[in-house]
């Protein structure tokens, strides 16, 4: 009977169909939301040490922030935090692309600073609305001329330029990919939190900064391909604008738009 049942399960799993293959993913022009977080997960995966290091700057950074206080933490924030981060996404860039070296990362920490220094000050400020919105729509048009910097190997305000340029190809792309990727870093260090909760505080700490350690790069990963996405849109171009006339002759106009002649002319 045994037999017969081994058998009967064995012959069942046979004709179970196979599984359809995933689509291939969509070029990096049409890449959505999601699938830009798939890619940044997909390579933090592939090159997990490089990608882990990635986090150790910005961990370090939030950590003594919580420990600072009064102006100390305002300089510290205002001074050290941008260029942190501004380092951290360019050895993330470094991971997706040839960079320059020499003056071009000198210029992609100024770029950076820019970019990244109203997301430090937004933690000095959390209590006034709409500080992280704000702070996040002005990093997705300033953070891509980092790899503006590093990649096309451009000066500071050509930098700037560029970035802005690259943002505005798909603005709703880049602020979106970045809101979505700070969403998941923030719910999965919530979720953490809350596991964690009953230990010391001293625990706690370490918690936040292994967090941090291991959460951070997913951020910056995605970023840098937000850069390839960008400039893909931009090479690509502006989508033709679909005719209003459709070149349908004109109903009311003998030589209406669609066509050089006039109706009813050979």
């Amino acid at each position: 009977m045994a037999a017969k049942q081994s058998s009967r399960v064995v012959s069942r799993f046979e004709h179970v169909p196979p599984r359809a293959p995933l689509p291939p993913p969509l070029p990096p022009e049409t890449r959505t939301v999601g699938q830009l977080v798939a890619e940044a997960l997909k390579l933090y995966g592939a090159r997990f040490w490089p990608s882990l290091a990635l986090g150790i700057g910005p961990a370090i950074f939030g950590v003594a922030d919580r420990e600072l206080e009064g102006a100390v933490r305002v300089i510290f924030d205002v001074l050290v935090g941008p260029l942190v981060f501004a380092a951290s996404y360019g050895a993330a860039i470094a991971l997706v692309r040839p960079i320059g070296h020499g003056r071009y990362v000198l210029v992609a920490l100024a770029t950076g600073f820019v970019a990244f220094l109203p997301i430090c000050l937004a933690r000095l400020f959390s209590d006034f609305p709409g500080i992280n919105l704000m702070a996040v729509a002005w990093l997705a048009f300033f953070c891509l001329a980092v790899p503006a910097a590093l990649v096309e190997r451009r000066g500071f305000l050509d930098a700037l330029r560029r970035g802005v340029q690259l943002a505005r190809a798909d603005y709703i792309h880049a602020l979106g990919s970045l809101a979505t990727l700070l969403i998941t870093i923030f719910l999965t260090g919530l979720v953490l939190f809350f596991s964690l909760r009953s230990l010391s505080d001293q625990a706690l700490r370490v918690a936040a900064l292994l967090a941090l350690l291991v959460l951070t790069p997913v951020f910056m990963l995605g970023a840098a391909i937000l850069y390839v996405d960008q400039e893909a849109r931009v090479e690509s171009g502006p989508r033709p604008r679909r005719k209003r006339d459709a070149d349908v002759h004109s109903a009311f106009e003998s030589d209406g738009a669609g066509r050089s002649d006039s109706e009813g002319k050979p």
